[in-house]
């Protein structure tokens, strides 16, 4: 929907708020005393006609002005410089107005919530009132209300709006329908969720969620996205907008029922991206030509977006504005996709900077963790906001399968964002260093839990290993690590119920009472002198996918599943508070 032009806004402005810095409707009964600007006048036309008589003839504050900038209470100008300002209307605060609106003040102009900015004087845009989320304008506030405005869903993986994105995949495991893209939609609440979901302009699923219910929905590949090598590409309204009237979960998967060469990430909502992100991939595998990748989508028109290799990344194969060396300034606007690929090398560490919030899928094409050992398999997780990152995580390997009461060995790959940074573990693992911003370290193939901290926010990845190196059936998959900062008490998750074995991770104080869809968890294992203890609950695969977790303190989840050789791993939620350390 188009927003209208704040030019319409010049108009409303001096009906809302007088030139004496007085609201309008303080003024007296002949003014406008609405501050909505549906109210303002029978139609646009009126509104014009009011802004076309300022500096003319006023309304009953009788204030005109000319061009010696003088005014009086008779709405004649003279040539002294004076003024009947003497007084302001006052905020809640008491600090004055400004000469057209009072700061903090919202007004509803249609579908847009504008506010007044700090010096009072003029009206901006603060929030679309997006009606398809099921958003309004609330006349007495001027601000939007529902249950998915920003204010009610705050900053945490569940929202209303998500923009699935396709990402490389090796060729022959991305063709439907033998291989399916699809996205898997929880609805987190009592009340259906009207789903909408389009690529551009173009209408391509809608489907009812019911409270507490879960629907797949299978979507088409973006070829230039995934049946490719490179180069780097820009896909105009390449990623899909999944948008709910009610707050819900979303995950995208990758593909969605194959037997190799899958995996899964959770979707952050737009309410939760950040403008700036850190990539976390592996390594180009020169031998088979298949790539490492990044997938950046923009929310927003005129998202400029700069890219800055690390010390460590690698070279990218240009194209799009992106150059060799992984660097680039590229102008991207709503639903757009450019996707970076490697020519050789690591693309971790790559910082991407944005002038508005942006969404960062990275991973690889299909390879093998550890570069040695089978089988190659695809890996994909959407980034977390660096604002988001923390000081303090605690890593835990999964189980295997089909033995789950033995642990499937990882790879963990620490990943500084700041220079300087302090790294530490409990239980001691002989990693102890020091990383500047871009540089990142592995610890080698272990099934060790531990606590992992620093003096710096950092990022902590993990890596299942490949059925080769004897634990278990599955081949990789890729999860990003949350920090203890960012747990949450309670959460919704989905796990598909058609794979052949999924899990939940828990990681949470000791002592505390933690539920798995209504039935007490036990089996607890203390992670060193942490404080901390890791449980992993096999989940039923009799009902719908949908499982909770609750917990009487805050508590970190990760889900993941195998089917044959294939495997997703992904956080099953987590807050996004912004620097929660």
């Amino acid at each position: 929907m188009k927003r209208l032009p704040l030019v319409a806004c010049t108009s409303l402005l001096f009906i809302a708020c007088t030139d004496d810095g007085t609201h309008a409707d303080e003024v007296g009964e002949d003014t406008a005393t609405s501050t909505t600007a549906d109210t303002i006048g029978e139609s646009s036309d009126t509104v014009s006609e009011a802004s076309t008589t300022i500096g003319e003839t006023s309304t009953d504050t009788g204030e005109t002005s000319s061009d010696t900038g003088t005014s009086s209470d008779t709405g004649t100008s003279s040539d002294t410089e004076t003024s009947s300002d003497t007084e302001t209307d006052t905020t809640e605060t008491g600090e004055p107005c400004g000469p057209e609106c009072c700061p903090g003040d919202f007004l509803c102009l249609e579908d847009t919530s504008l506010i007044c900015n700090e010096d009072g004087t003029e009206w901006i845009e603060d929030q679309y009132c997006d009606d398809v989320q099921g958003v309004v304008c609330a006349e007495e506030s001027g601000q939007c209300e529902g249950a998915c405005s920003e204010d009610a869903l705050g900053l945490s993986y569940i929202g209303c709006d998500y923009y699935p994105t396709v990402t490389q995949q090796i060729d022959g495991y991305n063709t439907a329908p033998l291989h399916e893209f699809a996205v898997a939609v929880a609805n987190v609440g009592n009340e259906d969720a009207i789903i909408t979901i389009m690529r551009g302009d173009m209408m391509i699923a809608s489907t009812v969620v019911t409270g507490g219910d879960v629907e797949v929905v299978v979507l088409p590949w973006v070829d230039l996205l995934t049946k490719t090598a490179g180069p780097s590409i820009l896909v105009t309204d390449g990623a899909y907008r999944l948008r709910s009237d009610r707050p819900v979960v979303v995950y995208q998967y990758n593909s969605v029922a194959s037997s190799a060469s899958n995996d899964a990430s959770i979707l952050l909502p737009v309410n939760a991206w950040g403008p700036e992100v850190m990539v976390a991939s592996f390594p180009h595998w020169a031998n088979t030509g298949l790539v490492g990748f990044y997938a950046i989508t923009a929310q927003q028109d005129n998202t400029t977006i700069t890219l800055s290799p690390g010390p460590m990344s690698g070279t990218t194969q240009p194209g799009a504005g992106v150059a060799a060396d992984g660097t680039g300034e590229i102008v991207l606007d709503a639903s757009d996709v450019l996707q970076v690929i490697t020519s050789a090398g690591d693309l971790s560490g790559t910082l991407v900077d944005a002038d508005k919030p942006i969404q960062v899928i990275s991973g690889h094409e299909c390879t093998n963790v550890p570069v040695n050992i089978t089988a190659c398999d695809h890996l994909e997780e959407s980034m977390f906001p660096t604002q988001t990152l923390a000081d303090r995580y605690i890593v835990a390997p999964p189980v295997q399968v089909p033995n789950d009461a033995q642990l499937k060995a990882q790879i963990v790959r620490i990943m500084a964002i700041a220079d300087g940074t302090n790294v530490s573990f409990d239980p001691d693992q002989g990693a102890d260093q020091v990383l500047n911003a871009g540089e990142f370290f592995e610890l080698p193939m272990s099934t060790a839990a531990y606590e992992v901290s620093a003096d710096h926010p950092f990022m902590a990845v993990q890596f299942m290993v490949g059925q080769s190196a004897g634990f278990g059936t599955s081949d990789p998959a890729m999860l990003l690590a949350v920090p203890t900062a960012q747990y949450r008490n309670s959460y919704l998750f989905h796990a598909p119920p058609s794979w052949v074995a999924n899990y939940v991770d828990i990681i949470a104080p000791d002592g505390a009472t933690v539920t798995v869809d209504g039935a007490d968890v036990g089996g607890w294992t203390g992670v060193g002198g942490s404080g901390y203890s890791v449980a992993h609950v096999q989940l039923s695969n009799a009902g719908n996918g949908n499982h909770e977790v609750v917990g009487n303190q805050g508590v970190g989840i990760s889900v993941y599943g195998v089917q044959s050789f294939g495997s997703y791993w992904y956080p099953g939620g987590l807050d996004l508070d912004i620097d929660p350390q």
